[in-house]
């Protein structure tokens, strides 16, 4: 094959795909994509700024550390085993007042006493007290005081389940994903390490909770998006309407989250806090929203983008005006699941505190103007706006990027002087399936 043969088939690859046509060279003649791509350095700078300053030393943690000691909030936790379970009276019982416990006695792995038997406080049967459910065999959690010597029972050990459930997710988005689902676990576990790395010992000392989770968000969009997708025309269009859709939630939550004054003081968690680290409770209520709404906007951006993608490589006839209205079409779908997989999901989590609230019977508007109730209603609404907007913001940029960009399709399918006359290629079989069979009916209001 000669050098120009060559060229080109290197040049038909990297316009070709499933992504948005043009190879990052064809891309950067578009004044849009260079528009783009300044707007996400520019963030991704600022991103990497934040990071720098906001980075946690440890002194704050530490401090929190100390004074939940101080305050009996911190203990010891060492593994053990259930040893023996036995029910009979109480050693407070009395004839004229029975009562029934149950007693068990654990050994213990680590710690001071390992390899020792403990016995635990009673526990009452009679009262209906929530007692823990254990058999002997049973790997447990247990608490240790080193103050006062005491042992108290703290958890099951879910270790083991936990690993194996670890195991079979990540067994099967490698065996669906493959190397893309590796990427996705990959990215998945850089997640993990901003939150637990960054966010809390950065807020224990001291910054300022919403800054921060503004911070870490755009670092998790940057690396969980690049990670995933590969460092593509297709990605930064999805990572420039994820930012710019992150950041509309930011300013809409920002300003309802104050209008509605929440405290932060209507949960166990909320009451604790102030005692061992000082941090404000709004700011963090706020960041937390904006961290939950970054779940869901990454998955409405790529998919987006990648619909505009494919229509216009199926369709490259297809105007700027049509690539938007269909890329809208779909993507109105899928917010109207998404915005109800976000309900759902907020609702799941506060089961519990449903049934309460059902119990207490009060009535729907005193339920929804409790804190802890309109936190989550706030909470998910102002997402829900921030979803919601992103679909259009997506669409719009993809749609004038993708028709902004010259065709590699019709180069290549171009005849060249020096080829010879070849025969009439037969009309392909027409499509089984189009578009107007899976877009939803339109409907006259």
């Amino acid at each position: 094959m000669s050098d120009d043969a060559s060229d080109h088939g290197h040049g038909h690859g990297h316009g070709h795909g499933h992504g948005l046509g043009g190879s990052w060279e064809t891309w950067l003649g578009v004044p849009a994509l260079r528009v783009i791509l300044i707007a996400v350095g520019a963030v991704g700078l600022l991103t990497v700024i934040g990071l720098v300053v906001l980075w946690p030393d440890g002194s704050g943690r530490e401090r929190s550390t100390v004074q939940a000691a101080e305050l009996g909030l911190v203990t010891d936790r060492f593994d053990g085993t259930v040893e023996t379970v036995a029910d009979g009276p109480c050693s407070y019982s009395s004839q004229d007042n029975p009562q029934d416990c149950r007693t068990f006695t654990f050994v213990v792995h680590e710690g001071p006493d390992a390899g020792a038997i403990v016995v635990l406080p009673e526990f009452n049967l009679t009262v209906g007290a929530p007692t823990p459910d254990l058999a002997v065999g049973d790997a447990v959690v247990l608490g240790y005081e080193p103050s006062t010597n005491f042992y108290f029972y703290a958890d099951r050990d879910r270790g083991n389940v936990l690993t194996w459930l670890a195991v079979a997710f990540a067994v099967v988005v490698v065996a669906l994903g493959r190397r893309r689902g590796l990427l996705a676990l990959a990215a998945m576990a850089a997640t993990v390490f901003v939150l637990v790395g960054f966010i809390a010992p950065s807020v224990l000392d001291g910054n300022d909770p919403v800054l921060v989770a503004v911070t870490a968000g755009a670092a998790i969009a940057f690396i969980s998006l690049y990670l995933t997708h590969g460092f593509t025309p297709t990605t930064t269009v999805a990572l420039a309407g994820t930012l710019a859709s992150l950041a509309l939630t930011l300013a809409i939550s920002s300003v309802f989250f104050a209008l509605a004054d929440f405290s932060g003081l209507a949960t166990e968690e909320g009451l604790t806090l102030p005692l061992v680290a000082d941090v404000n409770l709004s700011s963090l209520l706020l960041g937390g929203a904006v961290l939950g709404a970054l779940g869901a906007l990454d998955d409405v951006t790529v998919t987006q983008v990648a619909t505009v993608a494919e229509l216009q490589h199926r369709n490259r006839l297809l105007t700027t005006a049509e690539l938007i209205t269909s890329g809208i079409r779909v993507g109105r779908e899928h917010i109207a699941s998404t915005v109800n997989t976000l309900l759902l999901a907020y609702a799941g989590a506060s089961m519990p505190l449903l049934l309460l609230f059902a119990a207490s019977d009060q009535p729907l508007g005193a339920v929804a103007n409790s804190e802890i109730v309109a936190v989550e209603i706030v909470r998910t609404l102002c997402g829900s706006i921030g979803l919601v907007a992103a679909v259009p913001i997506t669409t719009l940029m993809a749609a004038a990027l993708v028709s902004s960009t010259p065709s590699t399709h019709d180069d290549d399918l171009a005849p060249t002087a020096s080829s010879q006359p070849t025969e009439e290629p037969e009309p392909a079989p027409p499509s089984k399936a189009s578009w107007d069979d899976f877009a939803p009916d339109e409907i006259d209001l």
